[in-house]
């Protein structure tokens, strides 16, 4: 069950879209706005935060900090792929939770999300400060890439659909499915490597 404060936001009304939404917000810093926002993604972030943290009560904990966070980082840093950038920020959230609490973040090896944390950094920065610069890295490097393999990682990685399954939705091949899917991995880590600043 989701959190109750989720639902507050919800007036009947066919919803603008995502970036509307976030346009509205940033322009009136309406929180009405960025709850319809988050509430159309809160059950992927709480499935996220129980994926990691492993328990009901603080996954439902993390996703009420995480629109606490949310509603403070959007009036700062642009967003171009809400969905995008909320799924990392919640699995960022959640992995500073764990370090916090001196405990090791279970990760599998063919975890989708570990293609974002290839080559963890030493956490000279703070772990607030490291989870925004890596947010933000990502999300610039994923503007870098070309449309076909942005589309395809986005599918693959942060929405968990299948090879045969974006192959339909793109209208690609099966072949050129997973060759943009590995271009655009190996593009992903050549960026955040060269954008690294040296600590």
């Amino acid at each position: 069950m989701l959190p109750f404060f989720l639902k507050l936001f919800s007036n009947g009304k066919p919803p603008p879209d995502d970036q509307e939404l976030l346009r509205l917000y940033r322009q009136t810093g309406e929180l009405a706005h960025l709850g319809e926002l988050f509430q159309r993604h809160s059950e992927m972030v709480y499935l996220v935060c129980l994926k990691y943290l492993k328990d009901e009560d603080d996954s439902k904990d993390a996703t009420m900090q995480l629109f606490e966070h949310i509603a403070k980082a959007l009036l700062v840093h642009e967003v171009n792929n809400f969905k995008s950038w909320l799924h990392i920020t919640a699995k960022n959230h959640c992995l500073m939770l764990l370090r916090a609490n001196r405990k090791k973040p279970s990760i599998a090896l063919e975890d989708n999300t570990l293609l974002f944390m290839e080559n963890p950094e030493p956490m000279h920065l703070t772990e607030a400060e490291q989870a925004e610069k890596t947010e933000q890295t990502l999300q610039l490097a994923l503007q870098e890439l070309p449309a076909e393999q942005r589309q395809c990682i986005e599918l693959f990685y942060l929405q968990q659909k299948s090879y045969k399954e974006i192959s339909t939705l793109t209208g690609c091949d099966l072949n050129k499915v997973k060759s943009y899917i590995q271009n655009g991995k190996r593009n992903l880590k050549l960026y955040m490597e060269k954008h690294h600043e040296p600590r």
